[in-house]
């Protein structure tokens, strides 16, 4: 069976006011942002592919991150994590092309924490546990059996989850 890895991530602390889609990186988002690409660089989670929410702080957390990774990966923006629905997410890694092995998704809250509970698909205490809260600069790594339509349609394995600060 063909393995997936889906890497969920809250963008990076932002700042407040002004219209939402452009609402920038605060000074400890850009450092957050950094620490998010050296963690993904030394847990060896670098991406074939990334998508992002259209917003700019979504697109600067990973430019900033992005710059800390050996590799380079597609990188599209997709509406749909603007949209910020758990299904919209699903529906993002679902349309993902059979040949990438790892996808990044950087989006907002509350989608982003939903989907990383709603991949668990109701089991495992102690990875609910760590789900709790998906405070910004939170990645969560899973696994998921299969292939990228399957996403969501069955349980799949948290390998990591970290809140980055930098």
């Amino acid at each position: 069976m063909t393995q997936r890895r889906l890497i969920l991530v809250r963008h990076a602390k932002t700042e407040q006011g002004g219209v939402d889609l452009d609402r920038a990186l605060t000074g400890r988002g850009r450092r957050d942002a950094r620490e998010i690409g050296r963690w993904l660089a030394a847990n060896d989670h670098a991406p074939d592919r990334v998508a992002l929410s259209p917003s700019v702080r979504t697109r600067e957390t990973w430019q900033i991150a992005g710059e800390q990774l050996d590799s380079t990966a597609t990188v599209v923006e997709d509406q749909r994590i603007y949209d910020n629905s758990v299904g919209d997410l699903l529906a993002v890694a679902q349309d993902t092309d059979p040949s990438v092995r790892t996808l990044v998704v950087v989006g907002h809250n509350p989608s982003v924490h939903g989907c990383a509970v709603g991949m668990l698909g109701g089991v495992g205490d102690e990875a609910a546990e760590q789900l709790r809260e998906f405070p910004t600069a939170t990645i969560a790594v899973f696994d998921v059996d299969g292939e990228w339509t399957d996403v969501g349609s069955k349980p799949a394995t948290l390998v990591a989850i970290s809140t980055c600060r930098g």
